[in-house]
């Protein structure tokens, strides 16, 4: 997890080349994180869909396409631009969460199958489309995930319909005609406990009987696969879940009477170690007994820690042998929360030292926005030790000209 000599030499040439802040994912790391799930999950039928919603960056998409990659993909927008980059219809599940009719009629259009979570949106739908296929995302009742805003199931959970309302369910796709080819449950991201996974996979085989649901092609297990952001925390052994998964999976398919496709859901595994946000100290200042190192960047650019209170490990590549000394980490917004870490032990930072935030390739560009008006960082991709810019980060005037450019009038 910590950046060696030579990896430090190179992110300080990328942040002189395309100055900062700056976005640098591991191409190649991320290729590899991807196809550890078909090793660790010994499944004929395996297919890994990647959440989209973690890193939309196109260059990322372009990647996982090129290795032949599914999508799981959660607004319009997402369909939209994967469909744009060439990705197959049928390689895209699109999970319905509090959609309007517009957005319903939009993706309907565009042909990809539809993951829905609500009683009054499946009879909405069924009603409008008789005889569609669909995929069905029920609350497997377990709670589980590093944080509570990101556990996506439990009593208190805005998504899946209830496993107690498979009846009403039956009901609907009845009388519509409609076809459920799919189940879904999502327990929550950064899980550490693989037995809260496995019991809710339990939960949603215990209702995915033949006489409730006849024609399945496929269960999805949603994602939620722990990341080692801590560089003193334990990694999970997914070889030995995937064995036991498999197990499970073959069971049930054997007392459903036909081997059906097992997916997953990882977005957070497949891109976070793969992301460095760098950035620069510009000021030093002493608080009393606190010393702050004020950036360039901001919770604008990665907002976990301030949304999540999540840790991201930083290192200072300027001086990485320097004396350990206690910092603040703060960015530039005019805002108190605007802080990257609290009383973190660094090598010493001066003004103008580059900093290395570590983990940065989930749910942080993607969460990103031009708070205070202040662009978005410009992003890179390394494949082979080749870099190349994605995303350019605008200047002050392009950003201010394309506020300008959604303004109507008086």
């Amino acid at each position: 997890m910590e950046i060696n000599t030579q990896e430090r030499m190179t992110m300080l040439k990328y942040a002189v080349k395309y100055g900062t802040p700056l976005y640098v994912y591991d191409g190649d790391l991320i290729v590899r994180r991807y196809k550890e799930f078909y090793n660790y999950i010994n499944w004929p039928k395996l297919k890994i869909l990647y959440a989209m919603k973690a890193n939309y960056n196109i260059g990322i998409l372009n990647l996982l396409k090129a290795n032949n990659a599914y999508l799981d993909t959660v607004s319009p927008g997402e369909v939209q631009l994967a469909l744009k980059l060439g990705y197959n219809r049928e390689d895209i599940l699109y999970t319905a969460n509090n959609i309007t009719d517009e957005e319903m009629f939009e993706v309907k259009k565009l042909g990809v199958l539809f993951n829905i979570g609500s009683i009054t949106r499946l009879e909405k739908f069924a009603k409008i489309y008789p005889g569609s296929e669909v995929c069905l995302r029920f609350n497997p009742d377990v709670m589980a995930g590093e944080n509570k805003h990101v556990m996506t199931a439990g009593d208190v959970s805005k998504f899946g319909i209830l496993m107690s309302e498979v009846e009403e369910v039956k009901e609907i796709i009845n009388k519509y005609n409609v076809k459920v080819v799919g189940l879904h449950e999502h327990t929550g991201s950064g899980i550490g406990e693989t037995e809260k996974v496995f019991e809710s996979m339990n939960n949603l085989l215990s209702i995915a009987k033949k006489e409730n649901f006849p024609d399945l092609k496929f269960i999805d297990f949603g994602g939620g696969f722990k990341v080692q952001y801590r560089p003193e925390s334990s990694k999970i052994d997914y070889e030995t879940f995937g064995k036991k998964a498999a197990r499970m999976f073959s069971e049930f398919c054997n007392e459903y009477g036909k081997e059906l496709y097992m997916y997953f859901e990882p977005g957070k595994y497949i891109v976070a170690e793969a992301g460095t946000l760098l950035m620069e100290v510009n000021t030093l200042k002493r608080n009393k007994e606190r010393v702050i190192a004020g950036t360039n960047s901001g919770f604008n650019h990665l907002i976990r820690p301030l949304l999540y209170n999540a840790y991201h490990h930083i290192e200072n590549l300027s001086n990485p042998d320097g004396e350990k000394k206690v910092y603040d980490v703060a960015g530039n917004l005019c805002e108190t929360g605007d802080v990257f870490a609290e009383q973190r032990e660094l090598p010493e930072i001066k003004e103008g030292d580059i900093l290395a935030v570590k983990n940065g390739g989930a749910y942080c560009y993607s969460m990103g926005s031009i708070y205070n008006l202040r662009s978005m960082p410009s992003e890179i991709l390394v494949e082979k030790g080749v870099d190349k810019l994605v995303t350019k980060r605008m200047s002050n005037d392009e950003l201010t000209d394309s506020i300008l450019k959604l303004y109507v009038g008086d």
